[in-house]
């Protein structure tokens, strides 16, 4: 249980900490503060849960690792349970403290949760959004799987891709809210309900579109040192 636990832990925290940046804060620290929040609660997590679960905390990144040879499914479905449960409870935990202040209502604050569209941030089309997070995913999935394969200088793995989630945010925050992690999306949307479930479908499916690629990318050896 130590691992699925590190899990749960690491994706409640990245939810908390990255949404609530977003509906707590945003106004004061922007887009660039949102994207460093998320960064950083990664990299906090990659330290503190690293070394007992690898800190996925997103189930994209799980799959990916499967697709690239180095983890089995049996040993990633507690793995993406956990995950889930995990942002389902920071999202949970967030809505509880963001409703402590008079004026908030999910309906009209939202939760963090990503979407796409009119009256969504940029206001992108669905394509845009699916084109983002796949191509935003399957480079993410690269950044890691370098960062942890053979050669790669393991202490700095956690700084390299915690940044790497950065530069994500930062391009991508007007587009979808950037998910790149299904678990991040699912949790929010539930809470937020309407647009949020209806279009969290894409934020499933494009992420794991990407990971699973960057994955088979390096299991053909093209870009594994090992």
């Amino acid at each position: 249980m130590k691992k699925p636990l590190a899990e749960f832990i690491g994706t409640f925290t990245l939810v908390l900490f990255g949404c609530g940046a977003a509906v707590i804060a945003g106004g004061d620290i922007g887009l660039t503060g949102i994207s460093f929040a998320f960064g950083l609660a990664l990299i906090g997590m990659a330290y503190g849960i690293g070394s007992v679960s690898g800190c996925h905390i997103n189930p994209a990144v799980t799959l990916g690792v499967v697709a690239s040879g180095r983890m089995s499914i049996a040993d990633a479905v507690p793995y993406m349970i956990a995950q889930v449960a995990g942002s389902i409870a920071g999202a949970l935990v967030l809505m509880i403290i963001a409703t402590g202040k008079a004026d908030y209502t999910v309906a009209a604050n939202g939760l963090g949760q990503n979407g796409w569209g009119a009256g969504y941030l940029g206001e992108y089309t669905m394509a845009a959004a699916f084109v983002f997070e796949v191509v935003a995913t399957f480079l993410f999935l690269v950044f890691i799987l370098g960062a942890i394969g053979a050669g790669a200088p393991s202490a700095k793995a956690g700084l390299a891709i915690g940044l790497a989630l950065v530069v994500i945010h930062l391009v991508g925050i007007n587009v979808t809210g950037v998910s790149v992690n299904p678990a991040r999306s699912i949790g929010p949307a539930l809470f937020a309900g309407g647009t949020a479930i209806a279009q969290l479908w894409l934020f499933i499916v494009a992420p794991i579109i990407g990971a699973v690629a960057a994955g088979l990318l390096f299991k053909s050896g093209l870009l594994d040192a090992e």
